[in-house]
């Protein structure tokens, strides 16, 4: 691995130009697109698909398009096609079903497999144990509870705290994930409860939660619970700050949600310096920045300065990833040793009218 970092960042901000590189050295460059092409994923795979091309195209890389079935025991047949097509790296893998069976063969063909979804932090364990070539341009499981704990804690502090779950294996899990973050780091809720999900009206947990003296509460459920809560608070007259998770990310509807209401999610719309000239891109080409569009973006040109970075210095691709400062569409992009994001990618959103949309970071 290069040892220079700082090297390493000034050559991942404009490689090519700087190494007068150009398309000759880009061309060398063909990636795996391995994405559901099918089937109730399709139109995932397509925002992956469109994500990357409009990046390829730039840089004159070529792409190789691979379905990805999401089929137990698929992995194995994906791995071999990506070594029929001489592929350099992949990106995708929407499914930890592909993903784990995958693994072994890249790592026989020292290709690294880039996953924009999977989230289960065993399958990153078992790729460090084992010197799969794989890394996560996606949170982790813990990321989201971590980035919720840190919000509570710092902004509300001094502020009567509820803790709200819908009694869903996901809601409770993520639920008393913050409760024991929240715990060990000094703060204990006012007050904790288990709702019925799915209700038309949410009135008894409303004035439980009045009652309680709180005005600040964390909802572990689904976007309409969170809805009708707010509706009936506000009817009910009750001053009630909610917070939800990435469940919250969801169709507006039968309920609308009430302007205010606060969440953490990944933004979708594309970041960084580059952010005008790809938004101009995406509208020319009638590409709609959501889902996957924007990490498969970031994912092409990640690699392509890798590429760059370990054609120029005589390094493993994998090795020039790892410690490297890459400036994408997402924003500054970092791996660490255990080819985990360095920076936490969640962020604290607000519904204004008829989107989310993130709180600036000074007030974050």
């Amino acid at each position: 691995m290069m040892k220079n970092p700082m090297l390493k960042c000034i050559l991942a901000t404009s490689l090519f130009v700087a190494l007068g590189l150009g398309t000759t050295s880009a061309a060398e460059l063909k990636l795996a697109v391995v994405a559901p092409k099918s089937g109730p994923f399709a139109v995932l795979g397509a925002q992956v698909m469109q994500g990357a091309s409009l990046a390829a195209a730039k840089l004159s890389i070529a792409l190789v398009e691979i379905d990805e079935t999401c089929d137990e025991g698929s992995g194995k047949a994906i791995a071999e096609a990506i070594a029929a097509a001489d592929a350099k790296a992949a990106i995708g893998f929407l499914c930890s079903e592909s993903l784990k069976d995958a693994l072994p063969a890249l790592k026989q063909a020292d290709v690294p497999a880039f996953t924009l979804s999977v989230r289960w932090k065993g399958i990153m364990e078992d790729a460090n144990k084992e010197g799969w070539p794989l890394f996560r341009l996606a949170p982790n499981a813990d990321q989201e509870a971590g980035k919720l704990s840190d919000l509570i804690l710092r902004d509300w502090a001094g502020f009567a705290v509820a803790l709200l779950e819908d009694g869903t294996i996901r809601g409770r899990e993520l639920t008393e994930a913050i409760r024991i973050s929240l715990k060990e780091r000094g703060l204990k809720p006012a007050f904790i409860d288990t709702f019925r999900p799915g209700q038309e009206q949410q009135l008894t947990l409303v004035r439980r939660v009045r009652n309680a003296g709180v005005t600040h509460a964390f909802i572990g459920g689904d976007r309409n619970d969170v809805a009708i809560i707010a509706r009936d608070a506000k009817a009910e007259g009750l001053s009630l700050t909610l917070l939800g998770g990435e469940a919250m990310r969801a169709p507006d509807e039968p309920v609308p949600l009430e302007d205010g209401v606060l969440a953490v999610g990944l933004i979708e719309t594309p970041q960084g310096a580059e952010a005008a000239s790809l938004t101009g891109e995406l509208e020319r080409s009638k590409i709609e920045p959501e889902g996957y569009v924007v990490p498969a973006h970031a994912a092409v040109t990640i690699l392509a300065d890798a590429w760059g970075i370990s054609s120029a210095m005589g390094t493993p691709v994998a090795d020039a990833l790892i410690g490297t400062t890459f400036e994408t569409a997402l924003g500054p992009v970092t791996f660490g040793e255990e080819h985990e994001l360095t920076e936490n990618p969640y962020r604290l959103l607000q519904w204004q009218g008829e989107s989310f949309v993130p709180v600036p970071e000074k007030t974050q």
